[in-house]
């Protein structure tokens, strides 16, 4: 129910957000992400490799059968000998089949279906990683362009007071250190404008590395639903669904069953058999009696073989023990994990939570700010205040501005790391089928292979899945305006 009041919030906050003509929303660049991010694509096909250790573990426990053929020239004969042959030609077959193995195989095949379970938490994990660095490229170019237009904009303030100032200072209204500040902060905010750009044009490039394709008049962001009430409801959840946290569990099940595997080496082996071999002599054996010899024999034997290992020099014990001390590990392991999960998710809400409260600091303080500002104005038309009062009075608003673009995008990459810390952050709980189509399943692939066991069948040869991004143009400082458009207040000067 979680993740279908999720995936519908999403789906109704980013219907409620009006997007011009060719504007990317979130959904559409997690979406892309979802398809073409090299990261992701090489951890799905680590998961298919993964699959194939069960069948691997299977083939011990399957029958085995193996043929053999020779050629033989015998070059010089004994002396002694008249009826020795001069070649022969010959063939064999056995079969092998295992009938008890200790357990060996039944605990490495469990062991082995465990593990996957693991690789496919550990794919969900990588996927909710993924999506939270998406969340925050694509938030970091939000916050990134409006820098660069409020710093353009306060260029263009600057650049008129400095011309007020300059004209006031040619009548004798105001003295030359008046001049001499005006210039200073129009050189500052210049400064500033360049170096917003700057981070704009790395942002960018993130966005790029990430999703694979360039920002195009990037939309607000939908709200996150979901999120829970309180810290503790948090960590309830994500103790249960964290994908990091499952496959630790998983892992230290499976080293429970190599212990087991170890331990099989001391007992007994059980098996049969049959082979069969076929010789022909060409015609070769008994020499001058030959004709009256036959030239072709042929053979068959059937058995049981039974092995019984009485003394190995402690190698059993020792791997045994060796397979205690792993799954050891994994137990200290997943409760590292845990612990993990939750100082991330506490950390997460502590984060979303003073953020919001940020943000609505810094609301109170813009507004204060724009207050103040056309206080100040007004007084010194009438020489109550001096330019420095003004020009300290912009750059409070401005540093205020640049605050709250900055909580908000903080805000929203908490709450979603924080959804993602939940195990509440991937493609399913997005609703991202709608725009990339069929979701990627790797329980499909595991039982495709699970029972395979033909020697000779193979996939097709790998071919990169991933777009690559050596053909995207270079990204510059440009803000496009709301509809579409570039705005020239936020050009590279």
């Amino acid at each position: 129910m979680s993740r279908r009041i999720l995936a519908f919030g999403l789906l109704v906050g980013s219907a409620l957000v009006a997007a011009p003509v060719h504007a990317d929303t979130l959904r559409e660049a997690l979406a892309e992400t979802y398809r073409t991010n090299p990261t992701l694509q090489a951890a799905r096909a680590q998961q298919r490799a993964t699959d194939e250790s069960v069948p691997i573990e299977k083939s011990a426990g399957r029958p085995n059968v193996s043929s053999s053929g020779q050629y033989i020239e015998f070059i010089k004969q004994s002396s002694s000998s008249f009826t020795a042959p001069e070649r022969l030609a010959g063939a064999g077959v056995d079969l092998g089949v295992p009938i008890y193995s200790g357990g060996a195989v039944r605990n490495g095949v469990r062991a082995a279906e465990t593990r996957v379970r693991a690789g496919q938490a550990d794919l969900r994990g990588t996927e909710s990683a993924i999506f939270s660095q998406v969340v925050a490229a694509y938030m970091d170019v939000i916050r990134a362009e409006a820098i660069v237009a409020l710093s353009g904009n306060q260029v263009g303030v600057l650049e008129v007071n400095l011309q007020a100032t300059s004209d006031r200072f040619e009548i004798g209204d105001l003295t030359r250190t008046d001049v001499a500040q005006s210039e200073a902060r129009l050189a500052i905010a210049r400064s500033d404008l360049r170096s917003a750009q700057a981070n704009l044009i790395s942002a960018r490039e993130n966005y790029i590395a990430l999703v694979g394709k360039a920002p195009d008049n990037l939309q607000p962001p939908p709200p996150l639903p979901g999120l829970p009430a309180n810290v503790d409801e948090a960590v309830s959840f994500a103790l249960e669904y964290n994908p990091d946290l499952i496959a630790a569990r998983e892992r230290s099940k499976a080293s429970e069953f190599d212990i087991n595997v170890a331990g099989a080496s001391r007992l007994p082996r059980l098996s049969v058999f049959a082979s069969g071999d076929y010789t022909n002599y060409l015609g070769t054996l008994g020499g001058p009696i030959g004709s009256s010899v036959a030239q072709e024999t042929t053979a068959a034997q059937a058995g049981v073989s039974l092995s019984i290992p009485l003394f190995q020099g402690g190698r059993p014990a020792a791997l045994q023990r060796q397979a205690q001390a792993r799954a050891a590990a994994t137990l200290e392991q997943e409760i590292a994990v845990e612990r993990g999960v939750i100082a991330q998710v506490r950390a997460a809400w502590s984060s979303w939570k003073a953020a919001n409260e940020i943000v609505e600091s810094s609301q109170q303080a813009v507004a204060a700010a724009e207050l103040s500002l056309e206080g100040v104005r007004a007084e010194n038309t009438v020489g109550n205040r001096t330019i420095l009062d003004i020009l300290n009075a912009e750059q409070e608003l401005l540093s205020a501005q640049v605050q709250l673009v900055t909580a908000r995008r903080n805000a929203y990459v908490a709450g979603f790391s924080l959804l993602a810390a939940m195990g509440r952050a991937e493609a399913r709980d997005l609703g991202l089928a709608e725009d990339s189509g069929v979701l990627y399943d790797p329980a499909v692939n595991y039982e495709r292979v699970k029972g395979k066991f033909f020697d000779w069948d193979r996939d097709p040869d790998p071919v990169p899945q991933a777009t690559r991004t050596v053909d995207i143009p270079a990204p510059d400082a440009t803000i496009p305006d709301q509809q579409g458009g570039d705005s020239p207040s936020a050009t590279n000067r």
